[in-house]
């Protein structure tokens, strides 16, 4: 079996045209908290955020450094960090999923468009996993969005599968195959 967690750990950055993914530093920390502390970038995360810089640098001490998988999404010009995207690996069944968040001030530009096809392209081409796929909840159908623009096909519905900041909330599923992402 292909040592996917070392690759991933291995991996710095994962260039892209307008950002790069790189791992998260602790000069970090005001643009966490900018993402991180706003409730409209967080209404459909289970994670509830940050509520100042302390917070937001033990979120990147104790969570986003700690994990290989992890990486800020950071303009290429500027290095600003403007969201977060994780690979979650299931090594035994080839595949991964994903989660993502961006700061709202970015939100209509294509960067995640862009980072999703990033990691979708690093899946299949350095860590050679046989699937991705991700979820969104409803009412989030801009994320939906972005998976589709990634190639990404919609799988199927889970109605009220999740509580999430005290909703029900229907969970839509997406995927896209290497066999897929090949063929396009």
């Amino acid at each position: 079996m292909k040592d996917y967690e070392n690759i991933l750990a291995a991996t710095q950055t994962i260039d892209a045209t307008r950002i790069v993914l790189r791992r998260f530093e602790i000069i970090d920390c005001a643009d966490v908290f900018e993402y991180g502390g706003d409730e409209e970038t967080l209404r459909y995360l289970e994670w509830d955020g940050v509520a100042d810089l302390t917070e937001a640098a033990e979120a990147i001490l104790g969570y986003y450094q700690q994990r290989p998988g992890v990486f800020a999404i950071a303009l290429q010009e500027t290095q600003k960090c403007i969201g977060c995207i994780e690979l979650r690996l299931s090594p035994q069944h080839e595949k991964t999923s994903f989660g993502y968040v961006l700061s709202r001030q970015y939100w209509n530009r294509g960067y995640m468009t862009e980072a999703l096809g990033a990691v979708i392209a690093f899946s299949f081409e350095k860590l050679g996993l046989n699937k991705v796929e991700s979820t969104h909840y409803t009412g989030n159908e801009k994320s939906g969005r972005v998976m589709t623009k990634c190639g990404m096909t919609r799988e199927g519905l889970l109605r009220e599968e999740v509580k999430i900041k005290g909703t029900f909330r229907d969970v839509v599923h997406y995927g896209i195959t290497r066999r897929e992402w090949l063929s396009k």
